[in-house]
């Protein structure tokens, strides 16, 4: 694990705090992604910063992350001592599946539930599991996500159907809706463009739209803030009583002026939902702790408003 930074800011200022949106990297899954052509080119565009421009090797990768970067730890048990140092109460884990709509046809990211549960277990109930979709097989899924809440416990589905090519309103998603719905849990999905050269016209916030109306009982999270859609993803939180946001994807201190406005302000701060997104729990928190906001804010999108969502005590 490498060692973060310690921010200027008191992270335990705001204890119980919950990151919605992480990945099984966190807690030990090791993984290389740049077998894969949308990770490839992703180096060379969006984290070009991170990766100097080109894919790294399995080694350089490593001190990559020994340097800060998606650091992760190498244990469950590490990830609780991170999160009892930076004051939070819980940490979502997400067996996310993509899919190369272009170059593979295949998966090139899926976890699984049994991976994850095994990290759930050793978490000691501070690690929070939630499943994932995909929907070319769709009943191969719903079977996993009744196992994953009703044997392993797990709080939500996250899915990325953007990676698909499939909008949020496609009929192969919908099963997925009616299971979380009869099942009493939430969905979560990234909206917004993909930092892979995956669809991103499909990813439009307004989409969600008709998910809303149709499934008024199941609460939403849409990830990842809905760039470059932000005003569309402002729009479908605060019209919404069932839909909620995270702005995990971005270091907060990158977070646009309309977003920060957006949770300061009365419509959005019972909304929005933090997640650090394996960037660093202590980096991503400090970030956020020290923009401009009302500490009602910071209480409620740090932790609050993830409890409320998930049904949490």
């Amino acid at each position: 694990m490498a060692e973060e930074k310690k921010p200027a800011v008191d992270l335990k200022s705001v204890p119980g705090s919950v990151d919605m949106m992480n990945y099984p990297t966190e807690a030990g899954y090791e993984e290389y992604m740049f077998d894969w052509e949308e990770f490839k080119i992703m180096a060379r565009s969006t984290f070009k910063t991170q990766f100097g421009g080109e894919p790294p090797s399995r080694e350089q990768f490593k001190v990559i992350k020994k340097q800060g970067f998606m650091p992760g730890h190498d244990t469950p048990e590490d990830l609780v001592k991170t999160m009892d140092e930076t004051g939070f109460e819980y940490v979502c884990l997400s067996d996310v599946k993509m899919w190369s709509y272009y170059f593979h046809h295949q998966l090139i990211m899926d976890y699984g539930i049994e991976a994850i549960n095994d990290m759930v277990k050793r978490g000691k109930g501070r690690i929070i599991g939630a499943a994932s979709y995909n929907p070319f097989r769709i009943d191969d899924s719903l079977r996993d996500i009744e196992k994953a809440v009703k044997e392993y416990g797990f709080k939500f589905v996250y899915m990325h159907p953007i990676t698909f090519g499939l909008s949020f309103s496609d009929a192969k998603l919908y099963p997925v809706y009616a299971k979380c719905s009869e099942l009493g849990i939430p969905i979560s999905f990234q909206v917004g463009h993909s930092a892979e050269p995956l669809p991103s016209w499909v990813g439009h916030p307004m989409e969600v739209d008709k998910v809303a109306i149709d499934f008024p009982n199941l609460k939403i999270n849409m990830s990842h803030t809905g760039y470059p859609w932000v005003d569309e993803w402002c729009s479908m939180i605060f019209r919404h009583p069932n839909v909620y946001g995270d702005i995990s994807a971005y270091n907060p201190r990158n977070l646009t002026p309309d977003i920060v406005s957006f949770f300061n302000g009365s419509r959005g701060r019972d909304k929005v939902m933090f997640g650090s997104n394996g960037y660093g729990l202590g980096l991503t928190k400090g970030q956020f702790l020290d923009l401009a906001i009302k500490d009602t804010t910071k209480v409620n999108v740090l932790g609050k408003n993830a409890r409320t969502f998930l049904g949490l005590k």
